[in-house]
């Protein structure tokens, strides 16, 4: 086999490209990625792990504001900004050597250029320089991503109207923000700039903030992001952008009619498009729908030989489930036997906002329109002593039981590192386990994990401490 020729080509190095190629190299199958820009994709450069960075220091900003409450009087209190930023581009910078460091240690050869196919089983790659050379495979994964979607009546500027890339490396903090959407990246953007002291106003054309989430816990998070001083608007939309003296001036169509506000930076973070247009797929007949590839349970598109994975294959837009689908879509292509399909109800959200939120299957308004019979179980973390002792006795865990077989149908948390326990409700949901056999796990004391074994006892009627 050539230099030119591989048994799998990826295009994308992002949480489902890399994970593609290396596992297919694990697999035996010489295996080539093509990556146009930075290994890592936007998740590890743009996206999750930079966003997390910068939150993590938010954090701190609110561990900083209450720390009376353990006995700390902290007084002047310097912030630079800058130095945060700098701390998110090197988490980012190590961990995509990190992913270089991978690849080669699995023989999968990379190419920095952009592919396009020029056949069913053949690219063309053109590099920085304009240089081009043709790869073939007979298997060929397209993990492209997706990028900011955008509003014609608010163009992103990069200076006074920002998409979420600007948002992460500011040159200063504004003194307010206006935030268009409020999807995960629009809230966590929100939560991150209120916590470090900006004046935030959050809107959405939706009747609640975080429209996909369970209603109770999006009602909770508005309260919450209300008493630290956001302002929120729902049910509006913002008609029109005018950038004047240095502010941006925006028409906001609302329950009370047109009204302009003034900000110093608007952030437009409506949700995103795939990166599915010119890589040639058009021109070999692959089906879309509204711009994601169409794809069968196996990843499959309706062409032999191409498939697409991640975001550029549709909702929900998650690293981990383009990795998981860059798993089974390689295992299928090489033959492994008992590759499991991906369940879509098996897949946890996680918000990394103030408090965190967390989920996996379905909410409580989708069970009872699924026509379920439920059983719900609720438990506040006011009521769990080690909240109280951390002093983030803010939240809740709620669960949705099928109350005709004890199926966990859902479980939804909001709280400090929830994030971190949904996990435990995930292996739940993979394992089958019902109400009656998470009652009888021995969960350890004292945890915040204790709640989600409440959450559950509350379910049946069984909850011990309330």
């Amino acid at each position: 086999m050539s230099d030119t020729q591989f048994d799998l080509i990826v295009i994308g190095a992002g949480p489902g490209g890399y994970v593609a190629a290396i596992r297919a190299a694990q697999l035996g199958l010489k295996t080539a990625v093509v990556e146009a820009s930075h290994l890592g994709g936007i998740c590890l450069n743009w996206g999750c792990i930079p966003t997390k960075a910068l939150l993590a220091g938010a954090e701190l900003a609110h561990q900083i504001q209450h720390a009376g409450q353990f006995g700390f009087q902290v007084s002047q209190v310097d912030f630079d900004m800058s130095q945060l930023v700098q701390h998110s581009r090197q988490v980012s910078a190590q961990l995509v050597q990190g992913i270089g460091h991978l690849l080669k240690k699995n023989n999968v050869t990379v190419f920095n250029a952009k592919a396009k196919f020029i056949a069913k089983e053949q690219l063309q790659l053109t590099d920085a320089e304009g240089k081009t050379q043709k790869l073939s495979a007979p298997h060929i994964i397209v993990a492209t991503g997706a990028k900011a979607a955008t509003l014609p009546q608010v163009p992103v500027d990069g200076e006074y109207v920002w998409s979420y890339k600007e948002a992460l490396v500011p040159k200063a903090l504004p003194k307010s923000l206006l935030v268009i959407g409020s999807g995960a990246i629009g809230s966590e953007f929100a939560s991150l700039y209120q916590d470090l002291g900006c004046e935030v106003t959050l809107i959405d054309i939706a009747k609640q903030i975080l429209p996909t989430e369970d209603a109770e816990v999006a009602q909770y998070v508005q309260k919450q992001f209300e008493q630290r001083g956001m302002k929120i608007l729902t049910e509006s939309v913002v008609n029109a952008v005018t950038v004047q003296d240095n502010q941006v001036t925006c028409e906001i169509e609302g329950a009370n009619g047109v009204e302009t506000q003034v900000f110093d930076r608007v952030l437009s973070a409506i949700g995103v498009r795939p990166n599915s247009s010119d890589l040639g797929l058009e021109a070999l007949g692959i089906e879309f729908d509204r711009g994601f590839i169409k794809t069968d349970q196996w990843c499959k598109t309706n062409v032999v030989g191409v498939y697409a994975i991640g975001d550029v294959a549709g909702a929900p837009c998650l690293a981990h489930k383009a990795s998981h689908e860059a798993i089974l879509c390689v295992e299928k292509i090489a033959g492994v036997k008992h590759v499991h399909a991906l369940d879509r109800t098996q897949i946890p959200g996680c918000i990394f906002t103030h408090p965190q939120v967390a989920s996996i299957g379905l909410t409580e308004q989708k069970a009872k329109a699924e026509g379920y019979r439920i059983q719900v179980g609720k438990f506040p973390l006011s009521a769990n002593g080690k909240a109280l002792a951390l002093g983030v006795a803010e939240g809740f865990v709620k669960t949705i039981i099928n109350s005709e077989t004890g199926e966990l149908l859902g479980a939804h948390m909001v709280g400090h590192e929830v994030t971190e326990q949904i996990q435990g409700f995930a292996i739940a949901k993979h394992l089958e386990a019902t109400d009656e056999s998470l009652a009888e796990v021995i969960f350890p004391h004292p945890t915040l994990s204790e709640a989600m074994h409440e959450s559950i006892l509350a379910s049946m009627q069984r909850a011990i401490h309330i």
